[in-house]
């Protein structure tokens, strides 16, 4: 009887050990097929929108291959997974990380555009659609960020190929900032803080040039100059509102109504540009990074 026990016990300890074996095997086969096939394994996730595995895939490229080539094009690709993934978080830091370990890399653009799109306000979420919030009431904190990002990707990397589609963005968001400005002055016009309000109105015509939310802006400081009974103030600037904006010098009336979209002069950015937001951006397609 013990020795048949001491039989099962030896079985047993054979099958455990042949298991280990066979798992380790199977890890070598991954780790001896080299970054090339981890990468194009990853590759083939985020081809077929599998962000998660992916992410794993490429996260164990990085730990077991840290300075393959194939690696920093990984870097780049988890920018964009931690970003389609809903991690926005990690998406900066991990393009943060990049731009900070490979300074003149050629792809330190592709880095600053996507930290730029991550902090983008595109659309209300469900919920803000379904309770229908004014967009243009939340403090532009993640508004601002983003604009100062795609700012300096212009101005570091003007011939950047994402340079068209982050000027696109940065005349969406000046939009939204003029609108901000524009909701705060309001409230200063219904507080009797007119001087306030002149102020709004001035940052933002001084700071979001072209914007077609300036109308808005320029009928606020009429309104605000009148109240003021500032009257010399309010004329010049109803003579700037009919030159800039096209349109017939406002009333009282008309200035605390919003406008409609339009009134731009020709070399003005168009108010679909000002108030669309652009389509979602894509992977890094350049060559492998080296």
């Amino acid at each position: 009887m013990r020795a048949l026990r001491t039989l099962q016990l030896l079985v047993l300890a054979l099958l455990a050990v042949s298991a280990l074996a066979g798992c380790g095997r199977r890890d070598n086969l991954v780790r001896d097929g080299g970054p090339t096939k981890l990468y194009d394994q990853g590759k083939k996730q985020m081809d077929a929108t599998d962000y998660a595995t992916a992410i794993k895939s490429f996260q164990a490229l990085q730990s077991r291959y840290p300075f393959a080539p194939e690696t920093r094009q990984a870097q780049l690709d988890l920018i964009y997974l931690y970003y389609k993934g809903g991690q926005p978080e990690q998406a900066v830091d991990a393009a943060e990380a990049f731009e900070r370990e490979n300074p003149t890399h050629p792809r330190v653009d592709y880095c600053m555009y996507m930290r730029g799109v991550v902090s983008f306000d595109q659309e209300a979420n469900f919920l803000e659609k379904f309770f229908r919030v004014d967009m243009s009431k939340r403090p532009p904190k993640d508004t601002m960020k983003s604009y100062s990002t795609f700012e300096e990707l212009v101005r570091r990397f003007p011939n950047s190929e994402y340079v068209p589609d982050a000027r696109q963005r940065m005349v969406y968001l000046r939009n939204r900032l003029a609108r901000f400005e524009n909701y705060v002055a309001d409230y200063y016009i219904t507080r009797g803080a007119y001087v306030a309000a002149v102020n709004r109105a001035k940052y933002a015509l001084e700071h979001y040039p072209g914007a077609p939310e300036l109308e808005k802006t320029m009928q606020i400081m009429i309104t605000a100059y009148e109240k003021l009974g500032m009257h010399d103030l309010a004329t010049d600037a109803q003579r700037v509102y009919a030159a800039t904006c096209g349109g017939q010098q406002p009333t009282q009336q008309a200035a605390q109504a919003s406008p409609a979209p339009g009134g731009q002069q020709p070399t003005q950015p168009s108010p679909q540009a000002a108030t669309t937001p652009p389509a979602e951006p894509e992977p890094d397609t350049r060559a492998s990074a080296n």
